[in-house]
């Protein structure tokens, strides 16, 4: 038994076509086992030359003449004695319970296992083959086939009496048989043949290749596939052969089915048993001593291989090498391979030992990754198939899987996979975060440990926390930002970060984390002053999450100095929690920072600090001199005079030049433009804003001695002052530099307002027309009556009589009146 257990191990060594690296990698398809039990017992004392196979029982026929019938196990359940001689062959039907055997010495039996009635014959040669029907235990007739020199059919006929007819005789022994529904096939030395019972026609002959060969000694194998499709092995040659109904009208004297060899090819080795495996094939090879492709201690060794047929030759898909009991004394005769087709289990009968084969399942599947280290595969396979497996379990796969990685030193793959294998097992998870903490990589598996319902110790994460705290200030800020604060005891926490804070008093980032182990702790007053001493940015979220404005109050400054918008942002958004009033009382120091919030402040609202509007001149003076004037012109309560006041000390010509305006000195303002400024566009600007005549006369009279503002006039106020006025004043022999090209700009902008003044002359007359058009057409339009009374004498207004003429006369406000029942003309008054 050792010897069928070291198998599995050698099968990489047992290929005759792949090397032995690429050998090792192939998984194999089929399992092996030897059939013990009793079967161990019978076989030495005596040895097995036929087999059997039923979904129920096994036959097993022996050299000396016994047939023991046996359970799955190999268990002895009953024993015929047939003969002295050597069992040829064992046939069963498919209800299992007849059967039929034939013996060396000319015996043929066949009975019901429950009654030893039924057929018993002794032939004057050996009977080497015998079958029995399918539904022999259902049928009334009863029929068998038996082959010595000639195959016979048997039958029962009306009197219960055996009929024999001759199928076939004179082409040498008939070596093997098979009856599948109605179509019996068999061997003989000459070649294959297929008989259909139902028309009682021999439908082919399919002739054996290799004539040098023995049949003798090496024998055909035959295996119906299904009820249509035949597999025939002789030699190194396999046919499957597909019997196929002919078209009616080409039977004439034919048969009326046919064969059709739709694969053939040669192998390697002789062939000493088939068997079909879905689309495939089992083949059972005898390997010859002399053979040059086989290493020495495998030569003679049975092959088990699988092959899938194609239409001229085969792919071989697995390969197994067998060692067998007594295998360098047997022969290619000796070997036959039977199978069961509903359990896929293929048996190699040997005369001194039975290997059982079966497809690998699940189970074996999962135990060859094992074997070859493929962990992951392995554990993807049981996950994938849970449901099926029945000797092994995911989560011990997945423990295995994790060992491996720790020992190959994979520590982050090892802790990742604890996340899925471990699941909610608590005593697992404590057991490996105990195990990485011995091998010291408690890192590896601190960002996989549960965080969610599932939880472990509180200790078991404190234990955790203070490594990365001795070792990796920044993988404990993390996971302190991860982790909820519910998985350990936050105190403790606090303290240790506490002492190391003493012997480096200014870590930020042991700073920010301690802010935030006192967030998680609601300590939010200390973690609010870390946040403000290490300028943090998370500071203006932690007040608005916390709502700790009152905490804040005296520490306005602070914020502003850290960050001005976001803290006047901040300041603007809550003011019903922090009036403007403090604010601007804690501000008073900080001028600068007064002006940013007052003018922010401004931007929202230009009414809600106007009792700040004052003080904001000189702040705008000071920090802002760009939007002091836009101040001054948007503000509705900023007193003038101060304005003026300050404006003039610092010289500011633009604000004060507004201000005068507005207190009403246009012509002192004028004045300091063209003095101060002397821009003269600006001046000409000033003096359309103001629209005032006296103010045009006295810009005229100031440049009249001055060349280029006489230009600068000239190109500009053709269309609010008639040039005639300065040009009239204009000094003869006055120099003006490009006169001509302003006196051209003054006819063209005149000819422009003559040709606008006529197209809106044309426009005005024709929306003139067309809106008189359109009341002309409502007015002519029907205008519809719902009740027809008149208003005045309450009659109807239609006479009876329509032939009569009448007048009726109806408003747009549908009033309707008879024409005589309105008053005359002269006394209507019109609305």
């Amino acid at each position: 038994m050792a010897e069928v257990e070291d198998q599995g191990r050698k099968l990489s060594e047992e290929s005759t076509d792949e090397s032995e690296e690429e050998d090792t990698e192939e998984e194999p398809k089929l399992k092996y086992e030897r059939l013990t039990n009793g079967v161990t017992e019978v076989l030495q004392k005596d040895a097995a030359s036929c087999m059997t196979v039923h979904d129920k029982f096994l036959a097993l026929g022996t050299h000396f003449g016994k047939v023991y019938l046996l359970d799955i196990q190999g268990n002895v359940t009953q024993k015929f004695e047939i003969s002295l001689v050597k069992i040829n062959q064992i046939s069963l039907d498919e209800s299992g319970d007849h059967v039929g055997i034939c013996s060396e010495d000319g015996k043929v039996q066949v009975f019901g296992l429950y009654t030893r009635e039924g057929f018993h014959e002794n032939f004057d040669c050996p009977i080497k083959v015998v079958a029995l029907h399918p539904q022999f235990s259902k049928s009334n007739n009863k029929q068998f086939v038996t082959g010595g020199n000639k195959l016979l059919l048997y039958e029962r006929n009306w009197l219960n009496r055996w009929k024999t007819s001759v199928l076939h005789e004179g082409e040498g022994n008939i070596t093997n048989v098979k009856w599948r529904a109605n179509l019996i096939a068999w061997a003989n030395n000459l070649g294959v043949k297929i008989y259909d019972i139902g028309s009682k026609q021999r439908i082919t002959n399919v002739l054996r290749d290799n004539t040098s060969l023995r049949p003798d000694m090496y024998p055909c194998s035959l295996c119906w596939k299904n009820n249509t499709t035949l597999i025939i092995g002789w030699g190194s040659s396999v046919k499957i052969c597909v019997v196929k109904e002919r078209d009616p009208t080409e039977i004439r004297d034919l048969p009326s089915r046919y064969v059709e060899i739709v694969s053939a090819f040669e192998t390697e080795f002789f062939i000493s048993g088939l068997a079909p495996l879905a689309d495939q094939l089992v083949t059972l090879y005898y390997v010859k001593e002399n053979s040059e492709h086989m290493e020495e201690e495998f030569r003679t060794r049975p092959r088990l291989d699988i092959i899938q047929p194609l239409a001229e030759g085969c792919e071989e898909i697995s390969s197994d090498a067998l060692t067998v009991r007594n295998f360098q004394e047997n022969q290619c005769r000796d070997y036959r391979l039977e199978h069961s087709e509903g359990e896929s289990l293929f048996y190699i009968i040997s005369p001194k030992d039975i290997v059982v084969a079966k497809e690998r399942d699940q189970d074996d599947h999962i135990d060859w990754l094992l074997e070859k280290k493929k962990y992951e595969e392995a554990l993807m396979a049981a996950e994938i198939s849970f449901k099926n497996i029945k000797r092994h379990d995911v989560q011990k796969i997945g423990m295995a899987y994790i060992n491996h990685l720790v020992e190959r030193g994979d520590y982050d793959a090892a802790a990742r996979k604890c996340q899925k294998v471990l699941g909610k097992n608590m005593d697992l998870w404590e057991n490996e975060v105990y195990r990485f903490k011995t091998i010291g990589q408690l890192k590896a598996i601190s960002q996989y440990l549960p965080r969610g319902d599932l939880r472990l110790r509180p200790a078991i994460y404190e234990m955790i926390l203070h490594e990365f705290l001795k070792t990796d200030y920044e993988g404990f800020a993390t996971l302190i930002r991860e982790w909820p604060g519910e998985l350990y005891n936050n105190m403790a926490i606090v303290q240790a970060v506490n002492e190391h804070l003493k012997k480096d008093p200014t870590n930020s980032m042991l700073l920010t984390t301690l802010a935030e182990l006192y967030t998680y702790d609601q300590r939010y007053d200390r973690a609010l002053e870390i946040y403000l001493k290490l300028r943090h940015k998370d500071v203006y979220q932690l007040i608005h999450k916390h709502n700790l404005f009152s905490s804040i109050k005296d520490k306005i400054v602070l914020l502003m100095d850290f960050d001005k918008e976001k803290a006047v942002d901040m300041l603007l958004d809550n003011e019903d929690k922090i009036s403007m009033d403090k604010v601007v009382e804690e501000l008073k120091d900080r001028p600068e920072l007064l002006h940013v919030y007052l003018h922010k402040l401004f931007k929202r609202d230009h009414h809600k600090g106007q009792k700040y509007h004052e003080r904001q001149i000189s702040l705008y003076a000071e920090f802002d001199r760009p939007n002091l004037l836009p101040f001054l012109r948007e503000s509705m309560h900023c007193p003038l005079e101060k304005a003026l006041e300050i404006c003039q000390q610092r010289h500011f010509v633009e604000e004060t030049v507004f201000l005068l305006s507005r207190m009403g000195n246009c012509r002192r303002a004028l004045q300091m433009i063209m003095e101060e400024l002397a821009d003269v566009d600006k001046a000409i600007e000033f003096a359309k804003e103001q629209d005032d005549r006296e103010l045009w006369e006295d810009l005229i009279s100031y440049s009249i001695d001055k060349p280029p503002f006489i230009t600068g006039l000239l190109n500009n106020i053709g269309t609010h002052v008639d040039p005639i006025l300065l040009i009239h004043r204009i000094k003869e022999g006055m120099e003006i530099p490009n006169l001509r090209d302003s006196l051209v700009k003054i006819l063209q902008d005149y000819n422009l307002q003559i040709l606008l003044r006529e197209g809106c002359k044309k426009i005005l007359v024709a929306d003139s027309l067309s809106l008189l058009q359109r009341m002309h057409r409502t007015q002519k339009r029907g205008v519809r009556v719902d009740e027809n009374i008149c208003e005045s004498c309450h009659t109807p207004i239609l006479p009876s009589d329509t032939a009569q003429a009448f007048g009726v006369v109806v408003f747009h406000c549908r009033h309707k009146f008879h024409k005589e029942c309105l008053p005359s003309p002269g006394n209507v008054s019109l609305l």
